[in-house]
Order: C-alpha cells, then structure tokens, then sequence
C-alpha cells in the first residue's frame, strides 16, 4: 500500500530524503488527486480506516492525512487511535471531509486532529497546512532534546502554543532507559527497543520524528551527555569516565567525543576549568 512517489536525486541516483505521510482515503480518485498535489513528499495509502491505523503504527509516517468517512473505521477513530498510542502520538493529523458543520469540526479536533479542511479544499491551502505542521514539529525538536538533557535551550518555546505531554514523558523515559544502562557497554538500541515496547524502525521513526536523532546516536549522546559532567570532576580519570559511561576502549571514547564536541575530553576538561563551559 505504498505508493512510489519517491523523487530521485539525478547526480547520486538515490532517493531524495523526504517526509513521509499517510493517506487514508478509500476514494481512489481523492487518492489519485492527493499524490498528485504532494509530489514533493513519499506517500503511503491505507484504503480504510483500519489500513490507514495498522501503517501508521508500522511504519510511523511524518504526517496523516485523513477523510472521515470511510469503511471499517471512520476518520474519527483512526485519530483517536493515533493519537492514543504511544508509537504514534506525536504524528500531526489533517481531516478532510465533505462534512464542513461545526460539530463535525469540533468532533474531529476532539478527537485530536491538527487541522480539519473541508471538500473541496485549495491545494493551496492544503501544501501550506502540511508544511506549516511539519515546521511546528521541527520547532519542537528544540523543547524535546532539552527534556532528554541533551540541550541547554530550555526556555519558553514562543512559536509553539502546546508541548504535548505524552511526548515529553515518552522522551524522559528513553532517557532514564539509556541513563540507567550508562555503565553497561553492551547496552544497545535492541535493547532500548524492548525496554519501550517497540520495534526498530518505529522507535527510529519515533525519536527522529522528536529529537532529530536516531536510537543509536540518541544512546551515544546521553552517555557523552554525562562523560561532560564527570569531566568537570578533575579526580576522575578520562579513562574511569570513559568505562563509566559505557566506552571500553578510552581511545575510542576520545574519538567519539572529538567528533561530537570538536575537541578532546582532555582539551574540554582545560576549558571548563579555565572558562567555567557549561556541561551543554
């Protein structure tokens, strides 16, 4: 149920990296106007509503587009379903529906949708609610890597009205999994994806979608995270950090520190000495 809608770069030959959204739709004609409304973006078309909810938990899609009526499950329920399992809550949601009352708005921004456009919609309108959604998500990245201690810029986000709470425990709770196996070398994004109850490719997906980061880089920036604040402490060897974190090589660990912060554990421990560098 996949659509080809995958643009190619013309000098590498590869796939243009691109955000990925979730039709569901059971009209093949809304189907067909749709990708060919989005042809900067790779689709994914799930004919009913069930078929659009069991994609979205597969394969976490940026951003859902959905119409109300549908068979097996309406619109109504595959937002509801989204957005109440934690694979999936933080995907924006757009409806579209010929029904344009007020309940029914209200109905469908009840149940969690982002924007509710009514048919016939403007492609216009359609391309600005989608890229505008997407720019929020990225916004966000800023308020998520604060949550999980990766980043120092924990102000009010003004650009953003609501932080969505699911999101923030979901992101504090990656963190203590990973925080709790800092000495445990061994300790990786397989395991990260049973301590949270989901698979590879929806916990990449999903801290992505959030962080900017994969589980893998994820792991390895909350343990350089806190080789930065053991560093501060001048009677602790690089080498007790290095292992203390979870390196057991502290030749490797220099290198991965190096290429993640610009300078030597070493060099970074002078400087916080010398300047006072916070631990962000």
């Amino acid at each position: 149920n996949q659509s080809t809608n995958e643009p190619i770069n013309q000098s590498t030959n590869e796939p243009i990296n691109q955000s990925t959204i979730l039709l569901a739709e059971d009209n093949p004609d809304v189907v067909a106007y749709l990708a060919a409304c989005l042809p900067d973006y790779r689709l994914l078309v799930g004919k009913d509503g069930q078929e659009a909810i069991d994609i979205a938990l597969e394969q976490v899609p940026d951003l859902v587009i959905t119409d109300v009526m549908m068979p097996h499950k309406d619109g109504f329920e595959v937002c509801r379903t989204i957005r109440h399992d934690e694979r999936s809550s933080h995907i924006p949601i757009i409806m579209l529906t010929a029904k344009a009352d007020l309940d029914s708005k209200l109905e469908g921004l009840g149940h969690g949708a982002d924007a509710y456009l009514a048919k016939p919609f403007h492609k216009e309108e359609l391309l600005l609610r989608i890229r505008k959604l997407l720019e929020q998500r990225r916004l966000l990245r800023r308020h998520y890597l604060a949550v999980a201690g990766l980043s120092n810029s924990s102000g009010a986000m003004k650009e953003i009205p609501q932080v969505p709470d699911p999101e923030d425990q979901f992101v504090k709770k990656v963190r203590c999994v990973v925080e709790a196996q800092l000495d445990n070398p061994g300790f990786d994004v397989e395991q990260l994806c049973r301590a949270v109850a989901m698979s590879h490719s929806q916990l990449h997906r999903k801290l992505s979608a959030l962080t900017g980061f994969p589980a893998t880089r994820f792991i390895r920036l909350v343990r350089l995270n806190k080789a930065r604040e053991l560093l501060q402490n001048p009677a602790l060897s690089i080498s007790a950090i290095a292992f203390d974190t979870g390196f057991n090589d502290p030749s490797y660990f220099g290198r991965v520190f190096r290429q993640e912060v610009g300078v030597s554990p070493q060099e970074w421990r002078e400087q916080v000495a010398l300047h006072g560098v916070s631990v962000n």
